[in-house]
């Protein structure tokens, strides 16, 4: 016995372009036409509707993670008492921003499902029939991996940058986003985090040159990087299937979404400035660190730093090089204190009796 075919999956195709009834005071060709045109735009709409919805629960998504990361920083700056009731009157305020923030997430949630729901009840046509069924990158979910261990990342990272720091930086000197868009669609494998992370290694080393142009063209492109990143994570995709969905939101954003990639931006031009400042200051550090060491005496002091604690007079002795003043300011010093500024300055290398007794003895 043969199985019988399902004909009721196709019972809601629509392919009234050439079958509704026509007047004969119309150009039949012309109706057709437009019909057709008109359809086209309404299934345009309903996708460009599923894509901002998308779009906004991303956003909405990004926010409540940023705010839930201030209310946890905030929450352990109470429990060390630190402006305590500075801190409560901000807490209360992230606090309502986080409530607020899980609403929307909710009612977006909520108005996604229903274009979900919405999308499968509409009926099959001529164009969506004949339509590539791999088209939407939003088919390429991404399989669970296993968390990498921060060497295991560091060795990624690593090997990536080595190989693509050239396709990276010439990615972040593009300026246009049909160029960056292009650029990313020749070299998809730069659609990750690596780039991401390797972008912003460009703006510290920029800003540290005092290239402050350059190093905000880059943070621009980083951001860019990561605004495709955090999109495939809230759909569950690959990022290289994605990028293009971002730069068509981008390129017609509204005031929203584009003030949300320009706050990103100034944030990480600050976070770079700060880093940089720090790195800078860390590096000064080490070189007078160093320098210190050079200087140390035979005891392990040094000689500046013992110079600066010694009373004034000791200071004018050394200056003029005058053992007799030094002797004079010894003998007039309590025994004590004296034997400890001697000390110290024997340990510093300011100053070296053999040396001097030398001295003495060919005179």
């Amino acid at each position: 016995m043969t199985s019988s075919i399902d004909y009721s999956v196709w019972d809601h195709i629509y392919v009234s372009d050439d079958e509704d009834a026509t007047s004969p005071f119309v150009d039949t060709p012309s109706l057709f036409r437009m019909r057709h045109r008109a359809r086209l735009e309404k299934m345009a709409e309903f996708q460009q509707r599923g894509e901002d919805l998308g779009h906004n629960l991303a956003e909405c998504q990004r926010q409540l993670q940023e705010a839930h990361r201030r209310l946890g920083y905030l929450k352990e700056r109470m429990k060390e008492g630190e402006e305590e009731e500075e801190r409560e009157d901000e807490l209360k305020k992230v606090q309502a921003e986080v409530k607020k923030l899980e609403g929307d997430e909710k009612s977006f949630r909520r108005f996604l499902e229903e274009h979900r729901r919405d999308e499968k009840k509409l009926p099959w046509n001529v164009d969506t029939i004949s339509r590539e069924g791999f088209s939407k990158s939003i088919l390429n979910i991404q399989p669970e991996d296993r968390e990498e261990n921060q060497q295991e990342k560091l060795k990624k990272h690593t090997t990536f940058v080595e190989k693509y720091a050239k396709e990276i930086k010439h990615f972040g000197m593009l300026r246009r986003w049909d160029d960056s868009q292009t650029y990313l669609s020749d070299n998809p494998h730069l659609v990750c985090e690596e780039s991401a992370n390797y972008l912003v290694v460009l703006c510290i080393d920029f800003e540290i040159d005092e290239k402050h142009a350059l190093m905000e063209q880059i943070a621009h492109q980083a951001i860019v990087m990561q605004f495709i990143l955090d999109l495939a994570r809230t759909l569950k995709v690959d990022p290289r299937g994605c990028f293009r969905q971002f730069f068509s939101k981008i390129k017609t954003a509204d005031k929203p979404y584009q003030d949300a990639f320009d706050r990103e931006l100034d944030l990480l031009k600050q976070r770079v400035r700060r880093c940089a400042q720090a790195r800078m200051e860390s590096a000064m550090k080490e070189l007078e660190e160093e320098e210190r060491q050079k200087r140390l005496g035979p005891g392990g002091l040094d000689p500046m730093e013992v110079y600066n604690s010694l009373p004034k007079e000791m200071q004018r002795s050394f200056d003029e090089k005058n053992i007799e003043m030094l002797q004079d300011v010894m003998d007039k010093l309590d025994p004590e204190e004296g034997r400890y500024h001697l000390k110290r300055c024997i340990d510093s290398g300011l100053w070296v009796p053999d040396l001097q007794e030398g001295e003495d003895d060919e005179d």
